[in-house]
């Protein structure tokens, strides 16, 4: 089985106000010192746990697609070199779609990106100053342009469930965006996350979120028009034609083996949990003393893990083998789900079971949150 291989790279122009990632602004970056680390950071992992070729590699952050375009070729030519590609390997780099970062995409698919996800998030000006995006909409369309024109596959964000809006306005901005004609979306309903600058709005009464009523219509027109498409929901969030699901994603949501470099990255080899320091000074410190930037590595238990790969699997759309899980861990299948409330919910139309197989529906997905509170039995969350 192949493994996948995340890099993070934590730098951005600037803080949006709705994001809690890893993400900082600096004033300069040194890349020679970067890339020495981050290599450094890679050739520790690979020595934990090698063996495998990698499937995928995911350039994430941050903004990558500020990253010099030699730098990731380094980075990528040495991941080859210390676990080799499974053939086909998917290759993504996130990026903003500025006119700068816009002019790397050659070089960028010359270094061996192969698949680019861009951060448009909307469609008008208006929208994306509210949002804090440094670029406009047009700028925004032309970056896709010409991502479209160097790079095989091709995904875009936007954040929809927005303040006041109406199921006609994202009726028309969807629509808008499926004409573009790219093979998988990222479709995120705005969430005010703890810390955020957001958080700050809101408590402050500057604006009020959708109500969640309104939310879930939307939800559901979003699940329509992308299934008329023929990119229908795969993963509670992300909307593919059938062969375009980010392989990587992927990885995560069916709880295979992923590394994890850069700050604040996670990882999962063996059993093992790894989490690296979240503050970039952080990181390059604990690199130059100790060759990775580990801050926690820890062995998860069966059960933990279990209880990861269900709340991870049941994001999808295909759900999770239970007996397939029993055996890979160990535990009586019996202990993985709590039946009585996915005979409950079953009946109410939010979940499903064929053979050994659990999903969610998609009338389910909207409270999917919830929903896995309380099929996934509360002793294997808290083992």
């Amino acid at each position: 089985m192949a493994r996948a291989l995340y890099i993070h790279w934590p730098f951005c122009l600037a803080k949006c106000p709705y994001c809690d990632f890893n993400s900082h602004v600096r004033d300069s970056v040194d890349h020679v010192l970067w890339q020495d680390a981050l290599l450094a950071d890679m050739r520790f992992e690979a020595g934990q746990a090698g063996g495998e070729p990698l499937g995928s590699v995911f350039f994430g952050g941050g903004t990558p697609s500020l990253m010099p375009p030699a730098m990731v070729a380094r980075l990528l030519a040495e991941a080859e070199k210390l676990w080799g590609f499974a053939p086909g390997i998917e290759i993504t780099l996130e990026g903003n779609p500025s006119s700068v970062e816009a002019e790397n995409y050659a070089a960028l698919a010359s270094a061996g990106i192969n698949r680019a996800s861009l951060g448009i998030q909307a469609l008008d000006d208006e929208t994306l100053r509210f949002l804090g995006r440094l670029h406009n909409a047009d700028e925004g369309l032309a970056a896709l342009e010409v991502a479209q024109q160097h790079f095989a596959r091709v995904s875009f964000d936007l954040i929809y469930a927005r303040p006041g809006q109406t199921a006609p306005q994202w009726q028309a901005e969807l629509e808008r965006a499926l004409s573009f004609g790219t093979g998988h979306l990222s479709l995120y309903q705005l969430t005010i996350e703890p810390g955020t600058r957001f958080e700050t709005m809101v408590r402050l009464g500057h604006f009020e979120p959708l109500d969640d009523e309104h939310a879930a219509d939307l939800f559901a027109l979003t699940a329509d028009l992308t299934s008329q498409a023929g990119l229908p929901a795969y993963e509670v969030s992300n909307q593919a034609r059938a062969g375009e699901e980010s392989r990587h994603n992927l990885a995560y949501w069916r709880y295979q083996d992923y590394a994890g470099i850069g700050p604040g990255a996670h990882g999962r080899r063996g059993g093992v949990a790894t989490v690296r320091h979240k503050k970039p000074e952080n990181w390059l410190s604990a690199v130059a003393r100790n060759g990775h930037g580990i801050a926690e590595e820890r062995d998860l238990i069966p059960r933990e893990q279990a209880a990861e790969a269900l709340l991870m699997g049941l994001r999808l759309r295909e759900g999770i083998d239970l007996a397939a899980l029993a055996a890979r861990f160990g535990l009586p299948a019996a202990d993985l789900i709590d039946a009585a409330k996915l005979k409950f919910y079953i009946g109410q139309g939010l979940a499903w079971q064929a053979g050994s197989r659990i999903g969610v529906t998609p009338e389910g997905m909207p409270l999917l949150d919830g929903l896995l509170g309380e099929l996934v039995p509360a002793q294997l969350v808290q083992a």
